[in-house]
């Protein structure tokens, strides 16, 4: 048996994508501090894997940001709310410009970037990457919460583009 993965054809590939366009999902700004400063992205890759230790994880591809990301220690995964919408936009084009003086932010005292708007701040320290594909997969434990006193709604991708959810609107049974 050899050890190199089979390749999925075209097809399945294409399928993949059109599949998880269709589901919907969170979306967090990830960040971190590397050689040269402050990076951070936007992310709908976080999902809570564990409560006990708290555990999360998150993929990353390719690009400064994320490479940053993929090798630091600590970062701050922060949870957005529909009303940083431009926030969020900012963070997912990689030529913006990040962390500037009118974005709300500051560095912890432990190093790392903190946008002082999120919903939620989740500072984590990273306890395991596997490359897979194109992508590195990240496990992070938090080791502290803030969070924000907005109860805005939340916001979601979906079909590659951001939404809001109605609060107070239960699924249909």
């Amino acid at each position: 048996m050899s050890g190199s993965l089979p390749v999925p054809s075209p097809r399945v590939s294409e399928l993949f994508k059109s599949a998880f366009r269709g589901h919907p999902a969170g979306v967090a700004i990830v960040t971190a501090t590397g050689p040269d400063g402050a990076v951070g992205l936007t992310a709908s890759s976080v999902a809570s894997v564990a409560v006990d230790p708290p555990t999360l994880a998150f993929s990353v591809t390719s690009g400064r940001s994320a490479s940053v990301i993929a090798a630091a220690q600590t970062i701050v995964v922060h949870l957005v709310s529909a009303d940083q919408l431009d926030l969020v936009r900012t963070f997912a084009d990689p030529a913006a410009p990040r962390f500037t003086e009118s974005m709300d932010w500051e560095v912890l005292p432990t190093g790392e970037p903190l946008l002082r708007e999120a919903q939620w701040a989740l500072r984590c320290d990273i306890v395991h990457r596997a490359a897979l594909g194109s992508s590195v997969l990240l496990a992070a434990e938090v080791l502290d919460i803030r969070p924000n006193a907005s109860s805005s709604a939340p916001l979601v991708y979906h079909n590659r583009e951001f939404h809001t959810l109605v609060q107070g609107i239960p699924a249909v049974a």
